[in-house]
């Protein structure tokens, strides 16, 4: 048993939108297989695996350092224990070899993109959904009924108020719950006028999280906190920038409701230092971290323990990037939820085909893997890369 190859393609994700801090008219993403000689059911072991929205493609990273450290390790040294799988912390270890510590920027997108492919191989390998694996790894029970939330309310040329109603009306239309919109990329009247119509259009239906996506420094980030808390938000997400530990201790000064952080820290010990200096309070707060941009699940592993020894449960965690890797972590370990994007980054958003939201949960399918092949926009683009 051996990966044979690795196999990567920069594509482009681009889309005219834009937060309060980027626009993604010329986003990429890198899409990886990683090709096994193991055969189930007739066709060869391929997993797959792509880094999530926001941070751009990593094929040079990949393909020039990471991918040739695997194929030249000797395939045993990457097997588990019984020999009768791949071991993906073996395989991770391999990929970090001779890396220095610290440093948590774009390698973590290029290993987290690797490690999303090396996790759907070893799940189908096995015959199983991730989730019920990683359940079974935890000696836990898998929970298949994962919470989503919509994510949208970008900037868009020309999108007026009655364009951002309509946009979350449709959320709810498809049985969301909680629904997310940007803020920070206008003035702050503005936005709360944004912030006004969306809350009018959704009623007691559904609740509003908004983000800043990092754009705010402190008195901003005060100025718009005293302007968000009349409303009854779900949360207030990335106010500051992200390694900006004090600013987001100041806030709980200014914020009693929920706030949300952590998908633009790439490491265990960056959730460490969240959690030591960023006044992040584990009885209303959530936070963020995203496997795909952050060393893959291996270190999201390592963090969850981090976590633990912090006395947060990992109920508090709902990743960013909504993706299918995200979900598979949420029902086999017990995390909050997952984001969701509905109508963008696609076929990389989304859920498996007839895969649908009821009063804002999902139900996993019993797909091997982390379920692509059952979303078939999707696998037909991955296919093209490797079959």
């Amino acid at each position: 048993m051996r990966i044979i190859d690795i196999c990567e393609v920069t594509k482009p994700i681009a889309s005219p939108i834009r937060n309060a801090y980027i626009d993604f008219s010329k986003m990429t993403a890198s899409l990886v297989a990683v090709v096994t000689d193991v055969v189930r059911d007739g066709r060869r072991v391929i997993g797959y695996g792509f880094n999530s929205n926001g941070r751009y493609g990593q094929g040079g990273l990949i393909r020039e350092r990471f991918r040739n450290r695997i194929l030249e390790a000797a395939p045993e040294s990457l097997l588990n224990e019984a020999g009768d799988n791949l071991d993906p912390h073996r395989i991770w270890s391999a990929m970090m070899a001779n890396e220095k510590p610290g440093g948590h920027g774009e390698r973590s997108v290029a290993v987290g993109t690797i490690d999303m492919a090396v996790w759907d191989a070893v799940a189908k390998i096995a015959g199983k959904p991730l989730f019920r694996l990683l359940a079974e790894m935890k000696g836990l029970e898998a929970n298949p009924k994962v919470f989503v939330y919509a994510a949208g309310g970008y900037y868009y040329p020309g999108k007026d108020d009655s364009a951002l109603r309509r946009e979350m009306r449709g959320y709810l239309d498809r049985g969301y719950t909680v629904v997310k919109m940007k803020i920070g990329g206008a003035s702050i009247d503005e936005d709360q006028r944004r912030i006004e119509a969306v809350l009018d259009e959704i009623g007691a239906d559904a609740k509003l999280a908004v983000d800043a996506n990092g754009r705010f420094d402190l008195e901003t980030a005060i100025a718009y906190a005293k302007m968000l808390r009349q409303y009854p938000l779900f949360w207030y997400e990335e106010i500051g920038d992200p390694l900006d530990y004090a600013l987001q201790a100041a806030m709980s000064e200014f914020y009693d409701a929920p706030m949300a952080t952590g998908e633009n820290l790439f490491s265990h010990q960056d959730a460490r230092n969240l959690l030591r200096y960023g006044g992040m309070r584990p009885d209303r707060d959530y936070l963020q971290f995203d496997c795909a941009l952050s060393y893959g699940l291996v270190e999201y592993l390592k963090t969850l323990d981090v976590l633990h020894q912090f006395g947060w449960s990992p109920s508090r965690c709902i990743p960013h990037g909504g993706h299918q890797m995200s979900l598979n972590i949420a029902a086999g370990l017990g995390l909050g939820g997952n984001e969701s994007y509905p109508d963008l980054f696609q076929p990389y958003g989304g859920f498996p085909d007839g895969v649908q939201v009821a009063d804002g949960y999902i139900t996993m399918p019993e797909l091997p893997g982390i379920g692509f092949e059952g979303k078939s926009d999707l696998i037909r683009v991955m296919r093209d890369l490797a079959t």
